[in-house]
Formats: C-alpha cells, structure tokens, sequence
C-alpha cells in the first residue's frame, strides 16, 4: 500500500510505516494522491530528470557546453544586439541571480560572453555575447537540437508535445505570479 492511499484504506489512528501520524488540526490534513496521479508525478519526475541528464551530458561531450550556458547563449541570441540585462536574464532562464553571475563569470573566462555597465541603469549589468559566444552557438545548436528531437519531440504526437507545453505554462504562471516567485531557484 503506497502513503498515498493509506489514510483512505486505513481506519487506525495509529500511525504506521506507511501512515503518517493524523495532525493535531484536521483542516492541515493532506490530500494524498490517487495512485493514478502518484504513477503520473513519478513519471514526471524520472523522465524529467533523466532526459535533463542525457541532454546535459550529450551537450557537454559535443560542445564543452553545459546546459546553463548553452541556455545563456541562446537567450543572448534572441536579444537585439545579442545583449540582456543580467537580472532580466536570470529571470528568463528561472536561475538565481547568484547562479548566473556564477555561470557568466566561467562563460566570460572563455570568451563566450562579456560584461558591461548598463548605460539606461548605472546599478544594472548587461551581459553580452562574443562573436566566439555566436560561433559556440551555431555550432552546439545542431547537435543538441536533434537530441532534443530524439529523446522528447519525436516520441510524443503533436497533441502530446502542445498539452505537454501547455501544462508546463500553467505551472509555470503559477510558480511566478504567485507566493512561489520569492523562492529563488537554484
């Protein structure tokens, strides 16, 4: 029996291995999962972080990218003049501030990426892609776009990959909009 139907099967009060003790208010109490929606949030999770982590490894081996920079570069490349403020950036890639300035500062060792003041906001830093950045870039992208293919957009129809989008927006608005877009993501 999974923790997700124990407190619907399980008349004790008594807490067991699988039921977690009842809490003091029952207005905290948990609605669990229904075991349609436990083997649909396992799903989720393993094949999220496994197709993360053959991407990630593919990418390294083929460019010496890591996803966060491959990321960068491809944000870069979407703005005018290949530049963006760090913070709106971080933003855009769901990284911490922190997070970026650490990934920018390898990116700028090699090249890829400079940083400068930004000239509307003397307390802003705009980050801005080399031409080695845009050379990086155009090279990585090939490769890791058919991974991409490979291992998600062509094993799904068309109607999956579009309701796969759509749910990742909602939870995505969700997790911005709401009390959750104070939590830094790391």
């Amino acid at each position: 029996m999974s923790i997700s139907t124990a407190s619907t099967e399980q008349a004790s009060t008594e807490p067991t291995a699988t039921q977690p003790a009842a809490p003091e208010d029952p207005a905290t109490d948990v609605r669990w999962l229904s075991d349609a929606e436990q083997h649909h949030w396992r799903m989720f999770r393993d094949g999220t972080a496994r197709l993360t982590n053959v991407l990630a490894h593919d990418l390294e081996a083929s460019s010496g990218l890591s996803t966060h920079e491959y990321e960068v570069l491809v944000r870069l490349s979407e703005q005018p003049g290949r530049t963006q403020r760090m913070s709106a950036l971080a933003d855009d890639l769901a990284h911490s501030r922190s997070r970026l300035t650490h990934t920018v500062r390898r990116m700028e060792e090699r090249g890829l990426v400079t940083r400068s003041s930004c000239s509307a906001d003397a307390r802003g830093v705009n980050c801005t892609m080399t031409e080695l950045g845009w050379t990086t870039l155009v090279a990585a992208a090939p490769l890791h776009v058919q991974q991409v293919r490979d291992h998600l957009v062509d094993l799904l129809t068309p109607e999956q990959f579009a309701a796969l989008g759509e749910a990742m927006e909602i939870v995505r608005t969700h997790l911005v909009s709401g009390p959750c877009h104070a939590v830094s993501v790391d």
